[in-house]
């Protein structure tokens, strides 16, 4: 098993699963991430903003993960996100980029795209790495 299906089983919790999220790469500067539009819609059929958040939230945890160690615990402790336009079908690509790496908080900007390469959203997530 390489490392990238290692990562997309570790901890592929049960929301990732549902949504259908992917990491296709990963380190702890920069993650890339996708999504599936169906399936994770609004009643108008457009991408729940929720669905963005998740995204973004499972990319910045991974990253802090990656980069804190894989015997440490991470949680989120703050994320935001704005919504720029909606994407009704395909799938959704997300790059999440550090902004900080530290001892204990970690930050990321997560920009996620449509396949025309449109900018839906723009999230910002920091991550506490707990101490053991």
């Amino acid at each position: 098993m390489d490392f990238m299906e290692l990562l997309n089983g570790r901890g592929q919790a049960a929301l990732d699963k549902k949504m259908g999220i992917k990491i296709l790469e990963a380190t702890p500067e920069r993650l890339v991430g996708t999504m599936p539009v169906e399936g994770n819609t609004q009643p108008l059929g457009f991408l729940h903003g929720g669905a963005n958040v998740v995204l973004a939230e499972s990319l910045g945890s991974i990253g802090t993960w990656l980069h804190a160690g894989p015997n440490r615990r991470i949680v989120g402790v703050d994320i935001n996100a704005t919504h720029h336009k909606t994407a009704t079908k395909g799938v959704v690509t997300a790059v999440a980029t550090a902004i900080s790496l530290g001892r204990t908080l970690c930050s990321y900007n997560i920009e996620i795209t449509n396949e025309d390469g449109q900018r839906t959203c723009t999230a910002r997530i920091t991550c506490l790495i707990l101490n053991d």
